[in-house]
């Protein structure tokens, strides 16, 4: 199997837990800025709610990725008020044609002061944990 790991980030939580992540796995975690150049299994992609929608710049991302190069994305993210953006990533990856695991990470974020301390190191071994399926 071969894996990416991309994750977008504005505190750094969806960053400490795609790196985790992208550790067990053994590849390295990226921005989005950094495009998917080789074919993979599972795209892990890491993102969260922001004013109740994901980000333009993960729409952006997703609308670059091609079925050729990405078997599945796998969601994962943290948010303080929300719960998962899976049906949000999953209408942009429909435009494209890229599946989307029915599996994904998700956990609470801290956000002004809401879920202070999360995701906690609980959180981030339950985020290793959810990865190891996949290997």
């Amino acid at each position: 199997m071969k894996y990416a790991v991309r994750y977008y980030t504005r505190t750094g939580n969806t960053k400490r837990m795609a790196e985790a992540m992208a550790k067990e796995l053994g590849v390295e975690a990226l921005p989005i800025s950094e495009p998917v150049t080789e074919a993979v299994d599972y795209l892990f992609l890491g993102n969260s709610y922001y004013a109740f929608n994901i980000d333009p710049e993960v729409k952006k991302f997703i609308s670059t990725l091609s079925k050729d190069k990405v078997g599945k994305i796998v969601n994962f993210g943290s948010a303080a008020m929300l719960n998962s953006t899976y049906k949000k990533v999953k209408a942009e990856a429909d435009k494209v044609g890229v599946a989307m695991d029915s599996k994904e990470f998700h956990c609470k974020g801290e956000f002004k002061g809401i879920h202070k301390g999360r995701p906690n190191a609980d959180d981030i071994i339950a985020a290793v944990n959810f990865v190891r399926q996949y290997k």
